[in-house]
């Protein structure tokens, strides 16, 4: 069996991209097994051999004691029999999946299989993806038969990026397998690492939907929070005082508005929404969800207009600072950021733009959307704009903003940070 042959390290196992999810699977295996980690990426594979996890989810101290190759050399794969593929599932400019990740890796593991060895994915795909367009393109590239020369599974990741308590090793893992057998053997490989236990699937499309229905969930419960957002902005209360009035009730449930964006939330629903679409039936709530989700990086900045419009500035030679540009706080992840809806928006009217971020690479995010990182935070901003809860960023007080603030600045306090410390400041949040 293959989890026997791994634990006395007769069988080497196989993560494939080494990305925020693919690493920490691998230096938890590589701490139980013999590991090859695989990524396409020579910076990073180069970073990863110096103990530096460009994520920064994994400290220099967690490569130590570890039994692991990390490569770029498909060859050094075909020494594996257990191959776990963790890489991007994302959508394109029509927000449709873009499986094109998913399936070249599909093509290595095709080209190093051999007869006998298991495949698990935990890429967030659609209920079918793993069988219906993963397994026939092994099958294509290593000439072996599915179930009958080689075993796959499906294991969702579950991990938060920024996350220091809820982690790898402390979520429950969902497992499955395409028989018997396979479901039995991926959940023992799997529960060597994990302290919280396994969740056996009783299939692969159980295992696949359970994962994309986790963010869908969240996805339209944030929208419900942003339209209310939006009403009761209209009628002239704060959305965060109502939620904590309602939350005083035991089963009412917590979810505040926001910029929802990432690899996760901001992406996932999509994939259920195309499958579907090839199943003839049109969502209806999953994509007013993603609709209103989609446009609060627009909202927001047409707020921010609107009330510097309404201390009588001109728009063309007003200055807004946003502070945060990543998806979330306390990463460095910029993938899907809807901040850049918010920057794009305000510069269709003319405003000039200041952005800074403790976390953002500049680099990348310069490549990635065209926006400049400053250095230094300036002053006389009629607006700012504070899109992400850093760490940073949750102490600053009111005296701060005043400083770096013209006559009449006004504070847009995205998550609500701020609201029972501003007295002076034109204040405004979701």
């Amino acid at each position: 069996m293959i989890f026997d042959k791994l634990q006395k390290k007769e069988a080497k196992l196989a993560v494939i991209g080494l990305g925020y999810v693919g690493l920490p699977i691998a230096i938890e295996f590589a701490k139980k097994f013999t590991v090859v980690g695989f990524d396409i990426k020579e910076e990073v594979v180069k970073k990863l051999k110096n103990r530096i996890d460009p994520a920064g989810e994994v400290a220099p101290e967690e490569f130590e004691g570890t039994d692991i190759l990390f490569t770029t050399n498909i060859d050094d794969l075909k020494s594996a029999s257990f191959y776990i593929v963790a890489v991007p599932t994302p959508i394109d400019e029509h927000k449709k999946p873009d499986l094109f990740p998913l399936i070249k890796s599909c093509e290595t593991v095709g080209k190093v299989i051999s007869k006998g060895d298991y495949v698990v994915f935990e890429s967030t795909v659609y209920p079918g993806c793993t069988e219906e367009d993963c397994v026939p393109v092994i099958e294509d590239f290593s000439k072996l038969e599915f179930v009958k020369d080689f075993k796959v599974g499906y294991s969702p990741e579950r991990i938060n990026p920024g996350d220091k308590v809820n982690t790898l090793t402390t979520i429950t893992k969902i497992t499955s397998g395409c028989d018997v057998e396979s479901s039995e053997q991926v959940a023992k490989v799997y529960e060597s690492i994990i302290k919280a236990g396994i969740f056996k699937a009783s299939s692969i499309k159980v295992a696949e939907a359970a994962k994309i229905i986790e963010n869908t969930q969240r996805d339209v419960n944030i929208a419900l929070m942003n339209e209310l957002s939006i009403i009761f902005n209209r009628i002239g209360i704060n959305t965060f005082e109502v939620l904590e009035a309602a939350g005083t009730k035991w089963n009412f449930l917590k979810f505040f508005p926001g910029l929802v964006g990432g690899h996760c939330i901001g992406v996932d629903p999509y994939y259920l929404v195309h499958k579907a679409r090839e199943l003839d039936y049109h969502t209806h709530i999953i994509s007013a969800g993603r609709f209103v989700n989609d446009s609060m990086g627009g909202y927001v900045a047409k707020q921010t207009v609107k009330k510097i419009v309404a201390q009588e500035k001109n728009v063309l030679h007003s200055k807004v600072l946003i502070m945060g540009v990543t998806f979330k706080e306390n990463v460095s992840d910029i993938r899907n950021t809807k901040v850049e809806d918010l920057v794009k928006e305000l510069e269709s009217y003319k405003v000039n733009v200041d952005v800074v971020d403790p976390y953002a690479n500049p680099e990348e995010l310069k490549a990635e959307y065209g926006i400049e990182l400053k250095e230094k935070i300036g002053s006389g901003y009629d607006a700012v704009i504070v899109a992400v809860s850093h760490k940073e960023y949750v102490d600053l007080d009111e005296k701060y903003f005043i400083d770096i603030m013209s006559e009449n600045g006004i504070l847009i306090d995205v998550k609500g940070m701020y609201r029972e410390r501003i007295k002076n400041l034109l204040y405004w949040s979701l």
